[in-house]
């Protein structure tokens, strides 16, 4: 079993999963054999809100087709306090601010589910 396995299966039932090393209780994005803080091997998945804020982004231009439409990269703060990188969806680049609230929302793109952002409702 690849260390992201777990990850990907979370997300074909629509969570957003993390490990939480067993030894000392940190948790880690992206997944690793072996925990940073204590040098642990033992950790279990954690479910994750999929609420967070907007800590940096990009709208990343690909020259080439079929990959030549612009998106809106993002470095997300997750509530429980791990980062991750996604794309944002449904909301115009002028809209975009750092700290703005987003959630996570799962689309099939070219036959694979993905984690995307978009921003939260009532934010």
């Amino acid at each position: 079993m690849r260390d992201q396995d777990f990850f990907w299966e979370g997300v074909r039932d629509e969570k957003i999963l993390v490990q939480r090393c067993d030894a000392c209780g940190s948790l880690r994005q992206p997944p690793g054999p072996m925990c940073p803080r204590c040098q642990s091997l033992d950790w279990h998945p954690k479910a994750m809100s999929g609420r967070g804020t907007v800590y940096a982004f990009i709208l990343s231009k690909h020259p080439t087709r079929p990959d030549d439409a612009p998106r809106l990269v993002v470095l997300v703060d997750l509530e429980e306090g791990v980062r991750m990188v996604s794309n944002l969806v449904d909301v115009d680049v002028r809209d975009v601010r750092i700290g703005m609230s987003v959630e996570a929302i799962f689309r099939v793109v070219d036959g694979a589910t993905l984690p995307l952002f978009r921003m939260a409702r009532g934010a």
